[in-house]
């Protein structure tokens, strides 16, 4: 028996729940990149990058494909890259609330008022 949809959600969001993750998929947004240039651009060791890439590839985030000596990583769809643009869009919305709530209270806390 299939599991119910928001239960393969759940786990979707899970496999993204990892910072090295995030900024794989951010970086492959700009197109394929071979492992080299991710390791130097994210600064983790191989180890826990390769980890964390087999995890993606296991998920079908990310397809690699061996080019020589070289192996390219890249993303698996548009989509995910659509995913990311519009995860950026809602934390910035999200921030900026938090940042307004900071304000008021700044403004609150500058001229005496009560909490």
């Amino acid at each position: 028996m299939q599991p119910p949809l928001y239960q393969l959600k759940a786990e979707f969001f899970r496999t993204l729940g990892h910072p090295v993750r995030i900024r794989v998929l951010e970086l492959l947004q700009d197109g394929p990149m071979p492992v080299r240039d991710l390791l130097a651009d994210i600064g983790v060791e191989p180890s826990n990058l390769s980890q964390q890439l087999s995890h993606l590839r296991r998920a079908g985030i990310v397809v690699s494909r061996r080019e020589g000596p070289t192996v390219r990583y890249a993303l698996a769809g548009p989509d995910v890259a659509d995913l990311m643009r519009a995860a950026r869009r809602i934390l910035a919305v999200l921030l900026a609330d938090r940042e307004g709530v900071l304000q008021q209270l700044r403004r609150a806390d500058a001229v005496g008022e009560p909490r």
